[in-house]
């Protein structure tokens, strides 16, 4: 693509889905960012700055912000879906329409259908036209440092191993490195449940345990994340890849996750509510993944005792620090066993 094609439509103006409008701008692309709150979009528009997700970042001229989807999608060949988990069934079937044949959704977003379990960019091929090409972005991809011009790599994924190289070719640029994947499923998976590892993560930082303990959460949740995804049909080596390995590390050790955030707070001793409610309507993706895939390990019958516990004291008001004791008196194992 080039400055003068078809625009690319974004559509979520969270700090993800501006980030990517503002890097696909800034190598002359037009873009056109949709955002559901009238409110934050007229902000965009006059002050050119998202003050609610992505502050203090200016947004190129090439964006144009909208509330109006059916306008943002008009004669867009790539749209990039930044939408949370939570609305991308109603998001989707508002989309319908508006979708161009042969157009390619990019699924950026890092959960799972909270009703069904399923993989989100499953949930769009149910809903899009059967034309639809469908791809999934995912990697250790942190808003603020993209905006930055910090250095980031990222991998994409689509059963049409053309259609990855062309999302990899409109978004590679020097301080965003793109690579491709045929595993969409592992791709997906490992943007999803890192978050619920995050935040034991942050639990572990907000009791005021060491590295060894986040290091020892790192690494069995990573095998948790592999056991689950390998039952779902992704490839084990994908979870060593950027999506898994690569994103679990960056989330659980920034301070600019979420979902981190979220456990830190727990593990001060914060009640979930208040939380969210501190939140201002930002969405820790997870939260509600968590609740799924506590039920997917169930259904499959796959042992995951860290989601277990944080499921615990996310939903069941179990003391963060119980939670730790229990999981470190589990009957011993090899480190290898199934």
């Amino acid at each position: 693509m080039s400055k003068g094609s078809k625009p690319i439509a974004v559509v979520g103006a969270g700090g993800w889905g501006t980030a990517l409008a503002w890097l696909l701008a800034h190598k002359g692309q037009r873009v056109r960012l949709w955002g559901r709150t009238p409110e934050l979009v007229k902000r965009l528009q006059t002050t050119r700055e998202n003050y609610k997700y992505l502050p203090g970042v200016r947004l190129p001229e090439h964006i144009l912000a909208t509330a109006d989807l059916p306008a943002a999608l008009r004669d867009s060949e790539l749209i990039i879906f930044a939408v949370p988990s939570c609305g991308v069934r109603t998001i989707a079937e508002q989309m319908r329409a508006s979708v161009g044949f042969g157009a390619i959704v990019v699924s950026v977003a890092k959960g799972l259908d909270p009703t069904t379990g399923q993989r989100l960019s499953e949930v769009l091929a149910e809903i899009l036209p059967p034309t639809t090409k469908i791809a999934v972005m995912s990697g250790p991809n942190l808003s603020r440092e993209v905006v930055q011009g910090i250095p980031t790599t990222t991998v994409v994924a689509s059963a049409d191993p053309t259609v990855a190289r062309r999302v990899q070719e409109i978004f590679n640029v020097p301080t965003f490195r793109v690579y491709t994947n045929p595993d969409v499923a592992g791709v997906e998976l490992g943007g999803a449940l890192k978050n619920v590892i995050a935040i034991g993560a942050g639990i572990s930082d907000g009791l005021g345990f060491g590295d060894n303990t986040k290091a020892a959460l790192v690494t069995r949740g990573l095998a948790e994340i592999r056991r689950l995804g390998v039952v779902l049909g992704a490839r084990a080596e994908t979870f060593s890849g950027l999506t898994g390995l690569g994103d679990l590390v960056a989330t659980c050790a920034s301070p600019h996750s979420r979902n981190r955030r979220v456990g830190f707070e727990l593990g001060q001793g914060r009640s979930l509510e208040e939380i969210v409610a501190a939140m201002g309507g930002m969405v820790a993706e997870g939260i509600p993944t968590t609740a799924t895939v506590y039920r997917l390990a169930q259904k499959y019958g796959v042992e995951m005792p860290i989601t277990a516990e944080i499921y615990r004291v996310l939903f069941e008001g179990k003391s963060p620090r119980q939670a730790v004791a229990d999981l470190m008196r589990r009957a011993t194992k090899g480190e290898f066993d199934d």
